[in-house]
């Protein structure tokens, strides 16, 4: 299955359902289920914003729907959608757009990679 590696705490705010967009610099035309792998290094000032002191890093902790892909054409849109993708806007031009979030009650320990990589749930 498609995974995306996400740095914490931001993979965390994806399956709570907190955060609707993710911020990527590049586009996609995949559209569908995918898993959320938190990346072994954790966005350390993000984590202090957000009052996150312990999660999980290098594991599969859930997956959710991209439905479509919005770009960000000047700062101005990225100020507008701050509520749904919670970040700055030096994350991306690229707004992929979530649904359906879920989260695993046993995370699954995974190495990540860059882009849309595989994971084989079996």
């Amino acid at each position: 299955m498609k995974t995306l590696s996400i740095k914490q705490p931001w993979a965390e705010l994806i399956v709570s359902g907190e955060k609707k967009i993710e911020l990527r610099n590049w586009n996609t035309n995949f559209r569908g289920n995918f898993l959320i792998h938190a990346s072994k290094s954790p966005d350390a000032k993000a984590m202090k914003e957000f009052g996150f002191n312990n999660l999980p890093f290098g594991f599969i902790v859930g997956k959710v729907e991209l439905v479509d892909v919005k770009k960000y054409k000047n700062s101005g849109e990225l100020l507008k959608d701050k509520k749904l993708h919670l970040a700055s806007g030096d994350w991306g031009k690229f707004g992929f757009i979530l649904k359906n979030p879920e989260r695993f009650e046993n995370p699954i320990l995974a190495k990540g990679n860059l882009g849309f990589w595989e994971f084989d749930l079996k």
